[in-house]
């Protein structure tokens, strides 16, 4: 799988999840408005193997993937996190997802909750 695949499944495709500490923090949950998704991100990297991202309440995403700058826009509409992104200069396919937080974690699934899911540490 080139890298690029690997980046759009990032935000929100099949990645196995990370391994947490406890049962509660498997527990989800939802992430239901802007507000409260910020407040999440704010001053904070979302991170997974190779991959550092900052989602900025301004609606910016940046960051580097295995080696390679990442830009992209987000915005909050209707409950979902919808977000533009690009790897390495190649524009990845817009897509809305639901946000759940599972302890450290957020988890993204695409295409409104019915795809695939990433979980990011937040740090």
């Amino acid at each position: 799988m080139g890298r690029s695949a690997t980046l759009a499944l990032v935000f929100a495709t099949s990645l196995s999840g990370l391994s947490v500490g406890s049962a509660a923090a498997d527990e989800a949950a939802r992430v239901e408005s802007r507000d409260t998704f910020v407040q999440l991100v704010s001053g904070r990297e979302l991170k997974r193997f190779g991959i550092t991202l900052t989602v900025s309440p301004d609606g910016d995403i940046s960051g580097r993937a295995f080696g390679r700058e990442v830009t992209g826009a987000w915005r909050w509409d209707g409950g979902f996190f919808c977000r533009d992104l690009a790897f390495g200069g190649e524009a990845l396919e817009y897509n809305c997802q639901v946000v759940e937080r599972r302890g450290d974690s957020l988890r993204f699934i695409a295409d409104k909750g019915v795809g695939d899911h990433a979980d990011l540490r937040l740090r």
